[in-house]
C-alpha cells in the first residue's frame, strides 16, 4: 500500500510540473534597461545648452517594468565649481512611440508629481528621448533631447 501511495505522489508531482516552453513567453520593451547619457540638449526660448555628459560627468537612467530612475553626479566628488548631483524615479506608460514619465521623487522637489511627455526611438544600442519639460509653478518650459547608449539590458 505505501508503495502505491508513494507512487501516486510521484506521479502527481512529475504531472504537476511544467514544462518550460509552456510557460508564456515575456518581451522585454526596446526601452528596457540601463542607459548611459551621453549628451542632453536643452531648449529654451532661443537659447539653447548642449551637455556632454562623458567629459567630468556621469547619468544613468534605469527603466524597467514599468519604473525608472536616474542618477547623476559630477566624477570630481563635488569638489569644484562644476558640482553636480541629480536623482529622481517615478513611474512610466509606453505606446508606441510614446514614453511619458511621472516623477513620484526627485532631487529637485518642484518637480515631483509632475507627467512629462517624450518621444522615443531606440536604434540597436542608442536610445533618444525628445519631449517637452514642463511646469508652470517653477517657470520650466523646454525641449529636453537627451541620447543615451546601452549600458545592460
Amino acid at each position: 500500500m505505501i508503495k502505491m501511495i508513494t507512487a501516486a505522489a510521484f506521479l502527481l508531482l512529475v504531472a504537476s510540473c511544467k514544462n518550460p516552453t509552456d510557460a508564456p513567453e515575456t518581451t522585454q520593451q526596446p526601452i528596457q534597461g540601463v542607459w548611459k547619457l551621453i549628451s542632453g540638449t536643452l531648449i529654451e526660448k532661443k537659447d539653447t545648452v548642449v551637455t556632454d555628459y562623458l567629459k567630468g560627468k556621469s547619468f544613468e537612467k534605469i527603466i524597467y517594468d514599468g519604473h525608472f530612475s536616474f542618477l547623476g553626479h559630477d566624477l570630481n566628488k563635488g569638489k569644484d565649481s562644476a558640482a553636480f548631483y541629480s536623482s529622481g524615479g517615478g513611474t512610466y506608460t509606453l505606446t508606441d512611440s510614446s514614453y511619458t514619465e511621472h516623477l513620484i521623487y526627485c532631487y529637485a522637489r518642484g518637480w515631483e508629481g509632475n507627467d512629462f511627455h517624450f518621444s522615443y526611438k531606440v536604434d540597436k544600442d542608442t536610445l533618444v528621448i525628445t519631449g517637452i519639460e514642463k511646469i508652470d509653478s517653477i517657470g520650466v518650459n523646454r525641449i529636453n533631447i537627451e541620447k543615451y547608449a546601452r549600458a545592460t539590458k
